[in-house]
């Protein structure tokens, strides 16, 4: 890898916390490994550049397959320590168990610390019987799904590179043998609400203040200023943070309702301290309004249906600030900090809205009834005429072609009227819909053709270009 002056700078400050956070760990050894998709542009953002040619593909494979340290990096991979609840049972026995922090950089232009993080390369402590390894479909979907919600405005981990492994798999939910792959994502932290739960659930009062401290320090750096973090109590660090979360995870669930995103999985350790979008299982778009639509075929009881997204946050912030409770006296403090959740879930929710459909929507408050009659309206007709949830935002958004809506859209429309567009004309709705990736990952699998994937990446970028300005 070359490296670009004055951007890359390598950091290791998740593996300065000692083993109590996380262990040190090998990557499997792969069969016959190919880089099959490369993110250049995430790469370049934090200061690395392949050697082109032939020579490329082996930095690729080198440093994403081999996991050969980075210049200057952390010298091993860590598999990251956690619980976490999943479908809101407490699970003492999680961790990495089929991936590791690679490595930590700082981003160019934020100076934001980022991780470089796998999926899919062996077994750690964590595996808990598991094979640590990752089917390519897995990968295709992974790299889909961080692509179509960066389009769409929602805070989220980048894939970073996808590696055929050259291993075969064998699983219950897909046919098998099936190919592998190792994936790694460049993501804002993957210090998770269940690394919190660990640390209370083993009452380790200290590892839990240096977790409070370490996010604080590296991903909330703003909320006091410049002095020493040491002159703030104990009290308010805990309050900062917990409201940190808050507001970072209801401006990101806001964003995945306006997205039609349903997560699928969003237990615990799923969910991050900066509020960034992470690790994308089974998740689905929706093909229209329907909010007990679920994307996993195991949640037979709804628990993570999109319209249900709120309340499963919610409950997940709950078990955060459970978990920081330990290190406050007046626990009923933190009470209040996770009603703030509502107010800003409504404003992001409002600004996003109006976002998607190019339109200029004034943030004071006092216009908020209003707005959300007209989001109200929207989603009535939307549930009443089950039109497409995606075409509905082109149809009356960044399309400009409202004549496509059936009439239950006309007060909606006459609403509409109100605010004046400012937003990008595109000619064509960009989805990313169940079918739509069956048949990417069908041509894959088949032909081996990758030519539609790449397609529609390079698709659903020019979209998020359009639509960024």
């Amino acid at each position: 890898m070359k490296l670009i002056e004055n951007v890359y700078r390598p950091a290791q400050v998740f593996a300065d916390l000692g083993d109590d956070f996380s262990d040190v760990v090998e990557a499997k050894a792969f069969a016959d490994p190919r880089l099959r998709w490369s993110n250049v542009r995430a790469a370049a953002s934090i200061g690395l550049v392949p050697d082109p040619g032939a020579s490329g593909e082996a930095d690729w494979i080198a440093h994403f397959a081999e996991f050969r340290p980075l210049p200057d990096g952390m010298p091993q991979p860590r598999a990251m320590r956690y619980h976490g609840h999943q479908f809101q049972v407490y699970n003492p026995d999680l961790g990495d168990g089929r991936g590791f922090l690679y490595a930590q950089v700082y981003e160019k232009g934020s100076g934001r610390l980022l991780d470089l993080a796998t999926k899919g390369s062996g077994k750690t402590p964590y595996s808990r019987g598991g094979d640590g390894c990752l089917t390519l479909k897995g990968a295709v979907r992974e790299v889909l799904a961080a692509e179509m919600l960066e389009a769409l405005g929602v805070p989220s981990s980048r894939a970073f590179c996808v590696v055929e492994t050259g291993d075969q798999l064998q699983r219950n939910d897909e046919p098998s043998p099936t190919r592998a792959a190792v994936l790694t994502r460049l993501g804002h932290s993957h210090v998770r609400i269940g690394t919190f739960q660990r640390h209370a659930f083993e009452r380790a009062i200290d590892r839990l203040e240096i977790l409070v401290d370490h996010s604080l320090v590296h991903y909330h750096s703003d909320l006091f200023g410049s002095g020493p973090l040491e002159s703030v109590s104990r009290r308010e660090r805990v309050e900062a943070l917990l409201r940190a979360v808050t507001l970072a995870s209801a401006d990101l669930c806001a964003r995945w309702m306006m997205a039609g995103f349903v997560h699928g999985v969003l237990n615990t350790d799923n969910m991050n301290v900066t509020g960034e979008s992470f690790d994308y299982g089974p998740y689905r778009f929706l093909p229209h309004f329907e909010p007990g639509f679920t994307a996993a075929y195991f949640d037979h009881q709804g628990l993570y249906a999109y319209g249900r997204q709120p309340d499963a946050v919610v409950w997940n912030l709950s078990r955060l600030a459970g978990a920081l409770g330990l290190l406050v006296e007046d626990v009923q403090n933190l009470a209040p900090i996770l009603q703030e959740f509502g107010s800003r879930f409504a404003a992001s929710l409002r600004q996003h809205f109006f976002w998607r459909l190019g339109r200029q929507a004034s943030g004071d408050p006092q216009q908020g009834e209003s707005q959300d009659a007209v989001m109200r309206e929207a989603f009535s007709a939307l549930a009443a005429s089950g039109f497409g949830f995606e075409a509905f935002f082109h149809a009356a958004g960044y399309g400009d072609q409202p004549d496509l809506l059936p009439p239950d859209f006309q007060e909606f429309l006459a609403l509409l009227d109100a605010y004046p567009r400012q937003g990008p004309t595109l000619k064509a709705p960009v989805s990313l819909l169940y079918d739509e990736i069956e048949s990417l990952w069908g041509a894959i699998d088949q032909r081996d053709d990758w030519q539609p994937f790449h397609d529609k990446v390079a698709a659903i970028r020019r979209f998020g270009q359009a639509m960024a300005g």
